[in-house]
């Protein structure tokens, strides 16, 4: 049988990404939805998701994208910037981490801050994952699968794409290097969180082409998903042009949510013996 989440990233970044994820969930096929515990409009996203208790709400681990931190800066500044922010990427992140900059302690207590204030909130959460994907990175992984297994959380995101997957999206080689040396680090993941009994999807899409999905790359994915629990990953919102001019993502926000309401995907749905589902079916 072919299950299928659609999670979709960056809930409390921003209010039209908030409003395009209800939107999308509402009106299309998104299921699922990944809360950011330290993001400007995290009030606003957690007031929707109590509104909309079917939606399955992911923790969306952060240690990256230029957001405040939970926890006063002063307590974990070897995670921060020059302003008091998180570093911009994971390529920063990862320089700074694997240099020995990073202190553990201060990265396990942010870390514990954001599950806790998620808890706190008083709302189903289903699943961990993490803002560009932090939590698969070796030397990470193991504290946030310990984190989940402490705290209760038994299921993870595992965003492990195909190697050869492309679903109609072209691009340059260095995007496709980026998502091989990804799946390789989640595979590594699968493996840790398979020995301690955390549950996750069994396929993962969305990767290659993040931030530039439309309604035939989705339409794609849906001629091929295989049989089992699938995730696909998205990132919808209201208004890209006004989203452009905050996020230097070049994400098609607009078009990816417009996905999800296609008349053609959802008549997919059924053709295919899709069955929508959130991070609990797995």
């Amino acid at each position: 049988m072919k299950k299928l989440i659609v999670n979709a990233d960056d809930f409390g970044l921003h209010p039209l990404i908030n409003a395009g994820i209800i939107k999308g969930y509402r009106e299309g096929f998104i299921t699922s939805t990944s809360l950011m515990p330290s993001a400007p409009c995290w009030q606003e996203a957690v007031q929707l998701a109590q509104e909309n208790p079917q939606l399955g709400i992911g923790v969306h681990l952060t240690l990256v994208g230029s957001v405040a931190p939970v926890l006063p800066a002063g307590k974990v500044s070897s995670l921060l910037d020059e302003q008091g922010l998180f570093l911009a990427d994971y390529v920063a992140f990862a320089k700074r981490f694997y240099s020995g900059s990073v202190k553990r302690s201060e990265l396990e207590a942010e870390l514990r801050a954001q599950i806790e204030r998620a808890l706190e909130a008083k709302i189903n959460i289903t699943h961990i994952d993490s803002h560009q994907h932090t939590h698969v990175l070796p030397g990470i992984n193991a504290l946030v699968l310990k984190l989940c297994n402490e705290y209760n959380i038994i299921r993870v995101r595992i965003p492990k794409e195909a190697y050869t997957f492309t679903g109609g999206f072209h691009t340059g080689i260095g995007r496709m290097i980026g998502r091989s040396g990804l799946s390789f680090c989640a595979q590594m993941a699968a493996q840790r969180a398979d020995s301690l009994g955390l549950k996750h999807p069994q396929h993962f899409f969305g990767m290659l082409a993040g931030g530039h999905l439309n309604a035939e790359l989705v339409g794609n994915i849906l001629h091929q998903l295989p049989d089992g629990v699938s995730e696909l990953m998205t990132h919808p919102g209201l208004d890209s042009a006004a989203l452009g001019k905050i996020f230097p993502w070049q994400y098609h926000w607009q078009e990816e949510m417009q996905a999800y309401l296609d008349s053609g995907n959802k008549k997919l749905l059924q053709q295919e013996h899709i069955q929508p589902v959130n991070f609990t079916a797995c």
